[in-house]
């Protein structure tokens, strides 16, 4: 049996056994009457499934076949296949939403469980939401939510999400995100204090990088509380929603952005080569 065939006949098994399945919910003895888990071809399919389980006006809506033809431009697994699919759900190309902040969150999720190849729940559970939120001057900014399963997705995957909210962001109009020195001690603090309290980090930054990566970040990292430890200081600040350690936000910081940052240069430099920024 040569491989086609050996595959043919592997799909067309789980196939009948998906069918037998599909049957036996729907004589009504299980509460739910459709199979939980669909069977899909490839990557675009897999995002799609995943992602539509939580938006599900995406499905059918043609991403896996813009996903495949982004793959025959780009290459499989590029980056630039997760930025370019996000800009368009953000951009509404596939459905409409119910608003442009969960068009951009849902945009997000979609690169994310590319990134991921549609396998692990982190674009569900590890990116928890997408807010704009008002700067200073009352211009607004883009702040992503994260919780402990991001950490499923992998320290590049999770730094890969910010660049990906950051183009979006770009592409829709949003200003920077303009910390003030309270709200970067406050980083310094909890990465600290979650290290040192809650769990070891994989790479656990200096005082001094945190200081230059929160200074320069465009996007705002942010969180819900993960522990049901208070930070030790830098407590009560208007823009920090709770007091509690943000697990998802330590985790993004240190062995994402921190952890991955020359990685992510050199791919970055070689995607502005490639005319993409």
């Amino acid at each position: 049996m040569n491989p086609e065939e050996y595959i043919e006949k592997i799909t067309n098994e789980a196939k009948e056994c998906f069918d037998m399945a599909q049957k036996a919910r729907f004589k009504g003895y299980d509460p739910q009457r459709t199979v939980d888990i669909p069977l899909v071809k490839n990557v675009g399919e897999r995002v799609e499934g995943l992602v539509g389980s939580m938006a599900p006006d995406i499905v059918g809506k043609g991403i896996p076949d813009r996903v495949k033809d982004l793959e025959n431009e780009y290459g499989t697994g590029d980056w630039r296949v997760a930025f370019k699919i996000s800009e368009e759900v953000a951009k509404k190309k596939f459905c409409d939403f119910e608003s442009e902040q969960k068009a951009m969150e849902i945009a997000v999720r979609v690169g994310l469980a590319y990134i991921t190849l549609g396998i692990v729940s982190a674009p569900l559970e590890g990116f928890v939401e997408l807010k704009i939120r008002e700067r200073k001057d009352n211009k607004k900014y883009v702040s992503c939510y994260y919780a402990g399963p991001i950490r499923a997705s992998g320290g590049t995957a999770s730094a890969v999400s910010i660049l990906i909210a950051d183009y979006i962001r770009k592409e829709m109009g949003y200003e920077v995100y303009d910390p003030d020195e309270n709200e970067i001690n406050r980083y310094i603090t909890e990465v600290e204090d979650y290290h040192t309290r809650i769990s070891r980090l994989q790479y656990h930054p200096s005082k001094e990088e945190i200081i230059y990566l929160i200074k320069n970040l465009p996007i705002e990292i942010n969180g819900d509380p993960t522990a049901t430890i208070d930070v030790s200081n830098y407590k009560d600040l208007p823009r920090v929603e709770t007091n509690s350690i943000r697990g998802g936000m330590c985790l993004v910081i240190g062995e994402g952005l921190c952890l991955k940052a020359k990685k992510l240069f050199k791919n970055l430099k070689f995607q502005a080569q490639k005319h993409l920024f």
